[in-house]
């Protein structure tokens, strides 16, 4: 028997519902927001992400899927989906566009060849959002504001958002130096990721899990010491605009997240939820100014965000978070072989005019029929047999509120959709047993 390939898993069709409401709520918010959706191809040139994430970053020296094509050609499945955003927004030239400022968001699917675990898998989904064009802190603001909205949206409400900023490159430059000559005596006694990190890339130390209560980490130089006076302005003005929108943030001065290509604010947020207990972060980004420019692009702006959905789906745990009700408006019993092309007819017309509509493929007897009708949840069911056929009539009855009614099998479509529209105990505000436009975003 063939088994999925470990840090894979399935979405059966009893839990994609859940998957379908979330993606549904992140269109609404997104939405709300003005970000329209890019998709982007699932592998793209080895070097792009090499470039674009970083050598020296975990993700592309430890946990990437690469492959060579027939062509000879160094591919890797996208390990995230930041730098396929920069690549379309620069092959597009969607720079050019009479809209300055690009606002985008994607939902799709990652991997990385990493340890699975409870939320973490080798394939996983994410959703991320990218603004170019513009280096206002407003912009800083919005994203930090617009990832918070979603987790609002899905009833989380105990959210802190855990922020620091790295400055410029003279900023990071001075820093640099700053830690190198801090850490130079005592390199030794930290991890061996650690030390290697000491040559080629000395923040990710910062980012360390297993340093991170290490005193000597705890008493390093802090970025935000060696910040330059347009960086401070910047990072001052992002948190004021957090503060004006009641968007709860604590200034961390140790975050620097895992990837090079951050420049300015870098972010987390945070969810206090049972299921996550202390590693509570959900979602993170940052801006990154000068990613655009180093993919060959022109000189453009740019600050996102990334939420991994398992993870957020696992997190919803702790809520009870449900998918909207599976249910059928039309349940069709078709009884006798001759009485089945027209039965299909009617079921067609209903699907057409946007019933969820079934029928028995089993031809089994009516209680099996009933039975199969109630496992469905279908609100309707309609039997048309030898004698309706004959009178050109159906049988229909409301499993809800129990009335059965004869009525012209013309009549199958308009009768269902009358008696949905009419105001149901299920809903105050509406007619059907599952109310998108009732729901909050």
């Amino acid at each position: 028997m063939f088994k999925k390939m470990k840090g894979t898993y399935d979405i059966l069709p009893t839990e994609v519902a859940k998957w379908q409401k979330l993606e549904k709520v992140i269109r609404n918010v997104s939405k709300i927001y003005n970000y329209k959706e890019i998709r982007t191809p699932i592998f793209e040139k080895s070097e792009l992400f090499h470039r674009g994430v970083g050598e020296d970053t975990d993700i592309v020296s430890k946990e990437t899927y690469d492959f060579i094509d027939r062509g000879k050609r160094a591919n890797t499945l996208r390990p995230e989906g930041t730098a396929g955003v920069v690549r379309s927004y620069i092959e597009n030239k969607l720079y050019t566009s009479n809209v300055p400022v690009q606002k985008m968001y994607y939902v799709g699917n990652m991997f990385r060849y990493e340890r699975p675990q409870k939320g973490r898998y080798r394939q996983f989904s994410q959703f991320g959002a990218e603004a170019f064009g513009s280096n206002s802190p407003q912009l800083d603001a919005e994203i930090i504001a617009y990832a918070v909205s979603i987790l609002k949206a899905l009833k989380i409400k105990d959210v802190n958002v855990h922020i620091n900023s790295i400055g410029d490159a003279e900023s990071k430059k001075n820093y640099k130096e700053a830690l190198l000559t801090y850490l130079a005596p005592d390199i030794d006694k930290l991890c061996s990721d650690c030390q290697v990190r000491y040559t080629k890339n000395p923040l990710r130390i910062l980012d360390c899990k297993i340093d991170a209560e290490n005193p000597i980490l705890q008493k390093a130089p802090k970025p935000l010491d060696y910040l330059t006076e347009t960086a401070k302005i910047h990072f001052v003005k992002t948190c004021n605009y957090l503060t004006a929108m009641g968007i709860n943030y604590t200034v961390d001065t140790s975050l620097v997240r895992g990837l090079d290509y951050y420049t300015h604010t870098v972010f987390e947020v945070k969810a206090n939820l049972d299921t996550l207990g202390a590693q509570n972060t959900i979602c993170g980004g940052g801006r990154y100014n000068n990613l655009v420019k180093s993919l060959e692009g022109p000189d453009t702006p740019g600050v996102g965000f990334a939420f991994g959905l398992e993870r957020l789906m696992f997190a919803l745990e702790s809520i009870n978070f449900t998918g909207d009700p599976d249910y059928l408006h039309l349940y069709m019993m078709i009884l006798g072989e001759d009485q089945k092309e027209d039965g299909l007819q009617l079921v067609n017309r209903c699907r057409l005019g946007g019933l969820y509509t079934d029928l028995d493929f089993l031809d089994k007897g009516m209680k099996g029929k009933w039975k199969q009708a109630a496992n469905l949840k279908a609100r309707f069911v309609a039997i048309f047999g030898e004698e309706e056929q004959k009178n050109g009539t159906i049988n229909i009855k409301d499993q809800e509120t129990g009335k059965e009614e004869t009525i012209k099998k013309t009549q199958l479509y308009n009768y269902v959709v009358a008696e949905l529209m009419k105001p149901s105990s299920n809903c105050e505000g509406c007619s059907t047993e599952s109310c998108d436009e009732c729901e909050d975003v």
